[in-house]
C-alpha cells in the first residue's frame, strides 16, 4: 500500500482476520471486514465533500462505532482527524474550530444543541450528522473502490487539543508515526494479546483512551466494547457479559467503580489489564483492586508525548504500588532540575520526555515551543525517581506552592490524606499566609456515612508529613470539581475554596 499511516489499518486488519468482532457499541456489532468497508464508504463521502490531504475532519461526539469510522477514513485520505471535547461549552469550542478550521465536521445527534449553538460562527465548512455515515447514510452506495494515497509516518495524522495554561486552547500535532510508536510501546507494555476484549469507558477524545487502550488494541485484532457515557454499575455488568480482558480509566472512575452497587458481587474473572493514568493512584484504591485479585498497570504520559512515556508493569505493580513506572520501550524520560542536571534519587524536579511518540509541536502556534533547551519534551510534571530508577510524579509545577521557604507539592499530601478510612476524594490548594506565605487547605469528600471532623483528618498527618507540609485548614464538599478528562480542576477549587481561612 502506498498509505502507511493509520488510515491503513483497518484494510490491513481486515485481510487479516476479516470475520472477527471489531467493535461492539451504538447497538451495533462491525466486523474487521465491515468495518473496513464502512471506512471507504466514509472516506469517499468526505472526498465527494472535497476533503484533500491536510484537511481537517473534526468530530463531536459520543464513544460510537462512527469514531474511529471517521479516524481511519479522515487518514485514507491523508487528512487530519481532529476528537473534540464534547464536554466544552459552545464558545469554548468555537475558539477551536476557528483554529483548526475543518473542511467537515461530524456530529452526533446528542449534541444537536452545541452544533446550533456553534453553527453560526464556526469555521467549518461543511457539516454531517453521524446518521449521513451510518448504513442509511451509506445504503445503495455500497464501499466503493478502494482508496490508496500516499501517506508517510511522517504526515500529521490528528489534532488534540489540551487546555493551556494561558487560558488558549492548544492543538497537539501528533503524526502517523507518532501513533504508531506509541502503540508499539502500548504493546509492549501491557503484552496486548490477540483475544483482548478492551472496554472503552473513558471518552475517545481522550488521548488514553483512544491512543493508549483503543488503537493499540485494534492493531492487535482485539474487539473494543463502547460506552457512550461512563456509568460505573454498568461497567461492571459489561465485563462480565463480554469477558472485558483490559480497560483504561483515570483513578476517580476506577474508586467509582468500587462503590457501584455490584462492586463486591461483580464477576471481574475475566480481566487482565487495569490501566490507569491521568492522575496518580491512590495506594487505598490499589489495596481495593488487590483485594479482588486485580492490579494497575499504572502509566504516565500527556497529550503531547501520544501518551505513553512510563508504565508500571503488572509485575511490578505490587512492590512498587503508587509509582508510574519506568520509561516506555520506545520513549526516554528524565528528572532534571531548572539548569537541566539530573536530579538525585528522592529529589523533586521536572519530567522531560524523547522519543518518537512525542510531538513536533502546536498547531499554528510555533512561538509555543513544549521543548526544554536540549530538545527534549519538558511537561510541567513534578516527579521524583528512586534508587531503582522509578518515576513518584508529585503533580503539577504550578500546582507546588511555598511553605516557609519549603516546597509543598499538593499530589504528595494528598495520597497521605486519602489513606483515612473516612476520606474518599481530597485534593490540596493553597492559601496566602502572613506568616508562612502559604499554606495548605485540603478540600475533602468524606465516605459515606462517615462524619469526619477537621481535626481527625489534621491529627491523622501528624507523623506521616513533616509539619511545613500538614495543610492548615480542612474544609468538606459533596464532590470535586474535575474537567473532561476526569482530573481534579484545581482552578476551579481554588476558586470554591480558596477564600480567607
Amino acid at each position: 500500500m502506498l498509505n502507511q499511516g493509520t488510515g491503513s489499518w483497518s484494510a490491513r486488519r481486515a485481510r487479516m482476520t476479516p470475520g472477527k468482532t471489531a467493535i461492539v457499541g451504538g447497538g451495533r456489532h462491525y466486523s474487521y471486514a465491515e468495518l473496513s468497508e464502512r471506512v471507504t464508504g466514509t472516506a469517499h463521502r468526505l472526498r465527494e465533500l472535497g476533503v484533500r490531504p491536510g484537511d481537517r475532519v473534526a468530530y463531536l461526539g459520543r464513544n460510537l462505532p462512527e469514531l474511529p469510522q471517521v479516524l481511519f477514513a479522515a487518514g485514507t485520505l491523508g487528512a487530519v482527524f481532529v476528537p473534540l471535547n464534547f464536554r466544552l461549552a459552545p464558545p469554548e469550542l468555537a475558539a477551536i474550530l476557528d483554529d483548526c478550521a475543518p473542511s467537515v465536521l461530524i456530529w452526533d445527534e446528542a449534541f444537536a444543541d452545541t452544533v446550533v449553538a456553534v453553527r453560526g460562527t464556526a469555521s467549518v465548512r461543511d457539516w454531517l450528522g453521524v446518521a449521513d455515515i451510518q448504513d442509511n447514510g451509506l445504503q445503495g452506495r455500497g464501499p466503493g473502490e478502494p482508496i490508496d494515497i500516499p501517506v508517510s509516518l511522517d504526515d500529521l495524522c490528528m489534532i488534540q487539543y489540551t487546555s493551556g495554561t494561558s487560558g488558549r486552547p492548544k492543538g497537539v500535532q501528533l503524526s502517523h508515526g507518532n501513533i504508531a510508536w506509541n502503540c508499539f510501546n502500548a504493546l509492549l507494555d501491557v503484552d496486548v494479546a490477540s483475544d483482548e476484549v478492551i472496554l472503552v469507558c473513558a471518552p475517545m477524545f481522550h488521548t488514553g483512551a483512544l491512543n493508549n487502550l483503543f488503537l493499540p488494541a485494534f492493531l492487535k485484532g482485539g474487539t473494543a466494547v463502547l460506552m457512550t457515557e461512563f456509568d460505573p454499575a454498568r461497567a461492571l455488568d459489561l465485563i462480565a457479559e463480554h469477558g472485558v480482558t483490559w480497560m483504561f480509566g483515570v483513578p476517580a472512575m476506577y474508586s467509582a467503580m468500587t462503590r457501584a452497587p455490584g462492586w463486591d458481587s461483580a464477576d471481574l474473572s475475566s480481566v487482565r489489564s487495569l490501566m490507569c493514568a491521568g492522575a496518580p493512584v491512590p495506594e487505598t484504591l490499589i489495596s481495593t483492586y488487590i483485594k479482588r485479585g486485580l492490579t494497575f498497570a499504572q502509566g504516565y504520559g500527556l497529550t503531547e508525548s501520544s501518551p505513553g512515556a512510563t508504565f508500571l508493569r503488572a509485575s511490578e505493580s505490587v512492590f512498587k504500588a503508587g509509582s508510574a513506572g519506568t520509561p516506555c520501550f520506545f520513549a526516554d524520560v528524565r528528572v532534571v532540575r531548572p539548569d537541566l542536571t539530573y536530579v538525585a534519587p528522592h529529589e523533586t524536579g521536572q519530567i522531560l520526555v524523547s522519543g518518537p511518540n512525542v510531538t513536533s509541536g502546536y498547531w499554528k502556534q510555533p512561538g509555543i515551543a513544549p521543548f526544554a533547551a536540549d530538545g527534549w519534551l519538558a511537561t510541567g510534571d513534578a516527579a521524583t525517581l528512586d534508587e531503582d530508577g522509578y518515576l513518584y510524579v508529585c503533580g503539577r509545577l504550578k500546582d507546588m506552592f511555598i511553605s516557609g521557604g519549603e516546597n509543598v507539592y499538593p499530589a504528595e499530601v494528598e495520597q497521605v490524606i486519602l489513606q483515612h478510612p473516612a476520606v474518599a476524594e481530597c485534593a490540596v490548594i493553597s492559601l496566602p499566609d502572613e506568616q508562612w506565605g502559604e499554606v495548605g487547605r485540603a478540600v475533602v469528600v468524606p465516605r459515606p456515612g462517615t462524619d469526619p471532623a477537621p481535626g481527625d483528618v489534621l491529627g491523622f498527618l501528624n507523623g506521616k508529613l513533616a509539619r511545613y507540609k500538614i495543610p492548615k485548614s480542612v474544609v468538606f464538599a459533596i464532590e470535586l470539581p474535575r474537567n473532561a478528562t476526569g482530573k481534579v480542576a484545581k482552578a476551579s477549587l481554588q476558586e470554591l475554596y480558596g477564600g480567607k481561612q
